[in-house]
């Protein structure tokens, strides 16, 4: 089966059939607004033939009459059709962005390692207005416009059954290029999705990379990126419009020969006397009632192909296995104690090419483990998986026995805190941040972790405190303020297990003091992995774990490695030299 009817089976199934209600009242009114369409044709056909020779006064009135009702009926099922199937699609794509995105939010860090997240918000936004056409008045018109034809078309026959097979020849050859048109550009608007995605991803990295882009003066760089990026969405576009022009031009061609033919035969026919004039007039408007729903279809018919090229994707995405699958993270942990073992563990973020090799090592509750090493040994991979990030390849990593591969993460990851290298912080207020894992913690609970990671230090210095706006991602805050910040809100999380990911990286010496205090705070009877450069931060570590490509080359407390003057001993007589 091919993508596109799986696709149109998912999107019926997904989006339609819930919505049959209102989609059968969209038929009714679609049906209503056809019929009384209909309704002018014969009405001329009367007037010409027969009202206007015998000159009946009473029989134009209620011809009038007839005529004003249908148009009244037409515009009031127009409207409600609009009104209704208008506001259920923009409704349902509000329900399908939450369902995206909250779909994006259980996959794991991986798909967001290889994905721009500019890219993301594209697919979470855009590639879903597409359903518009599907539940708004897109599908409807296609199915009311094929009702009036096929209507259209037995009254043609009825009128003049030769007229009808001579315009018929050059409708059916239009039908056929739009088909072939639309098969045409469904990859086209498939590709536009993942141009536009990339376009914005990488505008967004623009823009949340501003200093960098200044400090290095590359604007120039980065404007050719984004016109390069422009023009191959300008060329996708292009094509798709090349297919666009050429089915409206050719519906403009083939139909007006159609209307050459019918005017030849229309001539011969009332010459002949075959035919009458209000037959001719009456032929001509259901015509047109004919084949403007045909040439109506091509341009919904694009909207509908451009519409599902975006579902296509979607789809794609909600297809996607979750993180934590119910299926195979069957175990719920309820009480932790906090001892993590690794059983000879290796990893590999690309096939055959491992970065952790047999690495065994045990972090009993309570315990500090400081992991040291140059850049790229393996130190961020390792805290991964002991922050379940991660997968191993080959082996286990356990906490109190249990296989972590196979916990809930929803269970597992409450007992968690996190402390990174990159430190997250939203745009917001710093009271807001703090209580970003916690929102209903208490005032008294808060002011512990501020105090706890000294935030307070700094805050009662703001005229507004903890109720500071501090910007995008903290811009407005030094490295060491915004380190404060994130420890604060992991003391406020209270958890049993602790990842510090280069945690003192960004302090300033007067910084280094608060924190390392506050560390010691936060490290009490919990679990803790520190990666660390500076390593006078890990001297008090319980173990320290020497890791050099991928593998532990040395083991032991501080003192004891310094004894051993081995590669720990190197890297810190090298750095107290700085």
């Amino acid at each position: 089966m091919t993508n596109k009817n799986v696709s149109f089976v998912w999107a019926f199934k997904e989006f339609i059939w819930p919505r049959k209600k209102i989609v059968a009242i969209g038929l009714v009114l679609i049906i209503l607004k056809s019929l009384s369409g209909l309704v002018l044709p014969y009405a001329t056909k009367n007037l010409i033939d027969e009202i206007i020779p015998s000159q009946d006064m009473k029989a134009l009135g209620l011809l009038l009459v007839v005529v004003v009702v249908s148009i009244i009926i037409q515009a009031l099922s127009s409207f409600s059709l609009t009104r209704l199937l208008s506001v259920e699609a923009q409704h349902l794509i509000s329900l399908l962005r939450a369902k995206v995105q909250k779909k994006l939010l259980t996959l794991p860090v991986s798909f967001f390692d290889n994905n721009k997240s500019g890219a993301l918000v594209s697919r979470v936004m855009t590639d879903v207005e597409g359903v518009r056409n599907l539940v708004g008045t897109g599908l409807v018109q296609l199915i009311g416009g094929s009702l009036t034809s096929v209507i259209s078309l037995v009254i043609l026959i009825k009128i003049n059954a030769m007229m009808t097979l001579f315009v018929l020849l050059p409708v059916a050859l239009f039908a056929f290029i739009a088909m072939k048109a639309f098969g045409y550009i469904r990859p086209i608007f498939r590709v536009r999705g993942k141009i536009n995605a990339e376009v914005t991803g990488r505008l967004t990295e623009t823009l949340n990379g501003i200093r960098v882009i200044k400090g290095f003066n590359a604007e120039a760089q980065e404007r050719k990126t984004f016109e390069h990026g422009v023009e191959r969405l300008f060329l996708n576009v292009k094509k798709s419009l090349t297919a666009t022009a050429m089915m409206t031009s050719s519906s403009a061609l083939l139909l007006g020969l159609a209307s050459t033919a019918i005017m030849g035969m229309g001539g011969y026919y009332i010459m002949n006397g075959s035919m009458t004039y209000g037959e001719f007039v009456s032929y001509t408007l259901f015509l047109g009632f004919m084949i403007a729903p045909i040439v109506q279809m091509s341009n919904i018919g694009s909207q509908l192909t451009e519409a599902m090229a975006g579902l296509d994707r979607t789809q794609e995405l909600m297809n996607m296995a979750e993180e934590d699958d119910p299926q195979v993270r069957t175990v719920k942990i309820d009480k932790v104690k906090g001892d993590i073992l690794f059983d000879r563990v290796s990893f590999s973020y690309e096939k055959g090419k491992e970065v952790l090799h047999d690495i065994s090592f045990s972090a009993p509750a309570g315990s500090v483990t400081a992991l040291v090493g140059s850049s790229g040994s393996g130190k961020s991979t390792i805290a991964g998986l002991a922050a379940s990030f991660l997968n191993p390849n080959k082996g286990r990593v356990t906490l109190d026995g249990i296989d972590l591969s196979k916990a809930n993460l929803n269970s597992y990851r409450s007992n968690l805190g996190v402390v990174l290298q990159d430190d997250f912080l939203y745009e917001g207020t710093i009271r807001e941040n703090i209580l970003f894992p916690r929102p209903n913690a208490t005032e008294e609970e808060l002011l512990e972790a501020v105090k706890g990671a000294y935030v307070n230090e700094f805050t009662d210095r703001f005229d507004d405190g903890l109720d500071t706006v501090i910007g995008e991602r903290g811009v407005k805050l030094s490295g060491g303020q915004r380190q404060r910040i994130s420890i604060a809100r992991a003391l406020l999380a209270n958890p049993r297990i602790i990842i510090l990911d280069e945690a003192t990286s960004n302090l300033d010496s007067e910084s280094e003091t608060f924190i390392q205090k506050s560390l010691q705070e936060l490290m009490k009877d919990r679990t803790t992995f520190v990666i660390a450069h500076r390593l006078s931060t890990i001297q008090k570590a319980h173990q320290i774990l020497v890791i050099e490509e991928g593998k532990i080359k040395e083991r032991g407390k501080h003192q004891e490695l310094l004894d051993k003057k081995g590669r720990y001993y190197d890297l810190y007589t090298y750095q107290s030299r700085i």
